[in-house]
């Protein structure tokens, strides 16, 4: 009876335990994935004040980190980090790495940074590689849209574990954010800060509801994607190797709409 009570009790205490997204994961090992991000920007996918020249349509770096869910890069409807709002505003990414590795060395919540280059239009691929642990599965990244006030697109905490196994691949269709800084309507909108700040948001084809928003498409239903990333297994016997740019169609995205 004395040892019923106690397991009784120990398994009352584990159920209450808040289990976060990466509690399930058991695999055995590290694993390795190159990260390919596709840019889906052009001038046909999305017509409205696409911009051309000073400067031109294009991707800022990535920057990602694999981490457990006791941390969060960003999270819609919640408020960007002093470092998630340089990026967004300014690409510049030094806040947000004394961020990370601050959170790494704190709650150990951190297992690795990674980065891919800036794609100089709005259309390209840029790649890298990335290595996920058994207690940090979860993947997280932001590219800043150029140019723009504050926005961005990226992925809060993909879990790249299922159960016992890694996923081989996962592609994800992006579409951009609203980092809640700066109240710009339009890619180039001059400096305007939010006060107080916003919350992060998704913006839609109307939402902001305002003629003057560049994403702004009243006759859709959604926007297209304006971005997709794919996360490839690097099997064991390709580590080490240089592996070959997605061929990813841009099929579904372009916006037929008249240009205001």
């Amino acid at each position: 009876k004395v040892i019923w009570t106690v397991l009784v009790t120990m398994l009352g205490y584990a159920s209450s335990l808040p289990v976060g997204e990466d509690a399930l994961c058991t695999a055995e090992e590290l694993a390795k994935y190159r990260i390919i991000f596709t840019g889906k920007w052009s001038q046909t996918a999305f017509p409205k004040q696409y911009p051309l020249y000073r400067p031109p349509a294009q991707w800022s770096s990535l920057l990602g980190v694999t981490h457990s869910s006791d941390y969060s890069m960003w999270k819609k409807n919640e408020y960007a980090s002093n470092g998630v709002r340089d990026f967004a505003e300014k690409g510049e990414a030094w806040a947000l790495m004394k961020e990370i590795e601050e959170a790494g060395e704190k709650i150990q919540s951190v297992h690795g940074i990674f980065s891919a280059p800036a794609i100089s239009s709005g259309t390209g691929q840029t790649s890298t590689e990335l290595e996920a642990h058994p207690r940090h599965p979860l993947v997280s990244f932001v590219v800043r849209i150029v140019p723009s006030p504050d926005w961005f697109v990226g992925i809060d905490s993909l879990n790249l574990c299922e159960g016992d196994r890694w996923m081989d691949e996962v592609s994800v269709d992006l579409f951009p954010y609203d980092a809640g800084t700066d109240s710009g309507f339009t890619f180039s909108s001059p400096n305007f800060a939010t006060i107080p700040q916003d919350t992060v948001t998704e913006i839609t084809c109307s939402s902001p509801s305002h003629p003057a928003n560049s994403f702004y498409y009243p006759k859709l239903k959604i926007l297209p994607p304006i971005a997709q990333v794919t996360m490839v297994k690097i099997k064991k016997s390709q580590l080490g190797l240089s592996a070959p740019f997605i061929n990813l169609p841009a099929k579904n995205n372009e916006i037929i709409d008249t240009v205001s």
